[in-house]
């Protein structure tokens, strides 16, 4: 039973993604900032639709994460996703990006990741 409704759920989210793909896409002057969330991480992408590239990633698998605090919330790990994918957006000298939230809802982790990437500076 349960199997079920986990490819239910599956099959929602991958139907709200191609919704959502038809109206977003990236440019080299605007790129697609797009998130994916599985139970235990968050990762996020900077993809230059045109030229079919990943400008930038910041993962919570990365380096950054395996020294970190192993009682810190998925809420501050998504937090700290948010204002690394800013940082390297801002290195590279993206300031401007489109939100793919990927089919997922627009609250818990996926919000917080784009609220601290708002707060580090960057624009969508």
């Amino acid at each position: 039973m349960e199997v079920r409704n986990a490819e239910r759920r599956l099959e929602a989210r991958l139907s709200r993604k191609q919704r959502i793909r038809k109206k977003v896409a990236g440019s080299q002057a605007r790129p697609r900032l797009v998130v994916f969330r599985s139970t235990r991480h968050i990762s996020c992408q900077v993809i230059d639709d045109d030229a079919g590239r990943t400008l930038c990633a910041a993962t919570s698998e990365g380096k950054e994460f395996a020294t970190g605090n192993p009682d810190a919330s998925k809420m501050d790990v998504a937090k700290k996703v948010g204002s690394l994918i800013a940082e390297r957006c801002k290195a590279a000298g993206i300031d401007t990006v489109v939100f793919d939230r990927n089919g997922f809802l627009y609250h818990g982790r996926i919000a917080a990741m784009a609220d601290a990437a708002r707060e580090a500076g960057l624009k969508f």
